[in-house]
């Protein structure tokens, strides 16, 4: 769920299947985008996310990340109708970037964000299977297992370009990396005031994470995926060996055990709502199979005073946070097909 500045109100919901629905501040909702037939979405695989560039308002473009049907990653950039900010050109559709990921099904990462230096970030998962087999997420010559930064407008015959501050331009890897080490980075974002990182990266076997720092601390650095699980030595004969790549190696501020019910974390956002104080601060995010919603005080040094969200009831299958424009938090929910906001009471 996404409600970007320049949208009139407007809040857009991402289906799995391929549709993206605008709702009005009055809860009238349509269709703004229907790609389905370009999509598949059995599984972890479907259209996954949406993200709007600050100057939509005047571009009218936004980027989409989802499967398509052989299963690879794609980023689309599409164009909103001039007279209705309801509708998008569905003509309008142009790859940007197609990465290949069509051995598993599972891995996809899948969120798309437009970071405060004004740059396209997307994660990507690791290809899929467990443990990393082809050990994508420490190779730096593919873009699998990392998070990605790229210009995503064209430029002549380019479909998009790199930033010449990426830490691999000029130098060995993949011009477009801007971190690595990373499982299934499904869900991550900024915070809309100080423009910290938070990636909430699905463990294997044990442990969930959060990674955060500063969008200039994460360039270059190496998040340990599949040498390390949380903030330990991943336990497998397949693990990536020692030493690892020229990325410093950063580890998690938080972890959690895959326990009570908890099986894959679904990262969320710093809350910065006026509506909710007592959560001014505070990261929210949940974990897919338990679907409680917790949040912690984040620091780049670990997290503190991590504990459920208090009144809020547990939901079957949370698959992600939005923000809209004046910071307020919402998250969907696969098993009731709903959206919710998060608020006061009262």
């Amino acid at each position: 769920m996404n409600g970007p500045p320049g949208a009139k109100g407007l809040r857009f919901v991402v289906e799995k299947a391929g549709r993206i629905i605008a709702v009005g501040p009055n809860g009238r909702k349509s269709t703004f985008l229907d790609i389905r037939s370009r999509v598949v979405h059995d599984g972890e695989r479907g259209l996954l996310s949406v993200a709007f560039p600050p100057d939509y308002a005047q571009s009218r473009l936004f980027y989409v990340y989802y499967t398509d049907k052989r299963g690879d990653l794609v980023i689309a950039e599409f164009k909103r109708s001039a007279n209705d900010p309801r509708r998008a050109k569905q003509k309008s559709g142009r790859r940007v970037i197609r990465i290949k990921h069509r051995l598993n099904a599972n891995h996809n990462g899948g969120q798309l964000q437009f970071g405060p230096d004004g740059y396209l970030y997307f994660a990507t998962g690791d290809g899929g299977s467990g443990g990393d087999p082809d050990e994508n997420a420490q190779n730096i010559d593919v873009l699998l297992g990392k998070l990605i930064r790229i210009d995503p407008r064209k430029s002549g015959s380019q479909p998009y370009t790199v930033p010449a501050d990426n830490p691999f331009v000029n130098a060995p890897g993949r011009d477009e990396i801007y971190a690595y080490g990373l499982r299934n980075p499904y869900r991550f974002s900024f915070d809309r005031l100080d423009g910290h990182l938070a990636i909430g990266d699905v463990g294997q076997d044990t442990w969930e994470e959060v990674e955060y720092l500063t969008d200039a601390a994460a360039k270059g650095v190496n998040f340990g995926w599949d040498a390390y699980e949380g903030l330990g030595p991943f336990d497998s004969t397949d693990a990536s060996p020692f030493p690892l790549g020229p990325g410093t190696l950063t580890f998690p501020i938080h972890q959690y055990k895959h326990e009570d019910g908890n099986c894959a974390i679904t990262g969320g956002y710093v809350s910065h709502d006026p509506k909710t104080p007592a959560l001014d601060g505070r990261y929210l995010y949940a974990d897919f199979c338990k679907s409680q919603i917790r949040s912690l005080i984040p620091d780049e040094s670990g997290a503190t005073d991590d504990k459920p969200v208090p009144g809020l009831p547990t939901y079957g299958g949370i698959s992600s946070f939005g923000q809209d424009s004046k910071g307020r938090i919402y998250f969907t929910d696969l098993q009731s097909g709903g959206v919710y906001e998060i608020a006061r009471r009262g």
